[in-house]
């Protein structure tokens, strides 16, 4: 509600049920790696979307909003749907407010400086005008600067 006051019901269910039951899925089921992290949030995307709309539809929606919300949390046409854009946005804040703590503890400056990047780089101009507005740990510029600084030359070396 602080990033998109004037959400939509479909939005604030997305939102809130984003991560719906996800303990019943946890990472260390999948494979170690980046494949085995997408496969894991790839498949939590759809298993989140089904959970949702099996709890929209006995609580009386019809298929149109189950379908719109499902889109939304399977962050379908991210660049082009305003709506689901939002929502990473929102879950890319709320990574930087609330978890880069924890990250920070059992990650090297350099892979930190990397998955801050990586999370910019899913957000908004508006995503990030409402980050830069939080209360950040007063390191986290410089590293968010030297992780974008790398995946800039990376592009830059494969010729993208």
């Amino acid at each position: 509600m602080r990033f998109r006051p004037d959400a939509s019901e479909h939005l604030l269910i997305a939102a809130r049920g984003q991560h719906i039951e996800r303990w019943t899925s946890p990472r260390k089921s999948y494979p170690e790696g980046r494949a085995g992290y997408l496969r894991w949030r790839n498949d939590l995307k759809v298993f989140h979307a089904r959970r949702l709309g099996e709890l929209m539809a006995a609580a009386g929606y019809g298929g149109d909003d189950i379908a719109r919300v499902g889109a939304l949390v399977r962050k379908e046409h991210l660049r082009d749907d305003a709506e689901a854009q939002a929502l990473e946005d929102v879950a890319c804040a709320v990574f930087i407010e609330h978890y880069f703590s924890a990250f920070e503890e059992k990650s090297d400056p350099a892979k930190l400086a990397d998955i801050l990047a990586k999370s910019w780089r899913k957000m908004s101009p508006a995503g990030h005008d409402y980050a830069l507005r939080l209360t950040l740990p007063p390191h986290l510029p410089r590293l968010l600067e030297q992780g974008l600084a790398r995946l800039g030359a990376g592009r830059r070396s494969r010729g993208e």
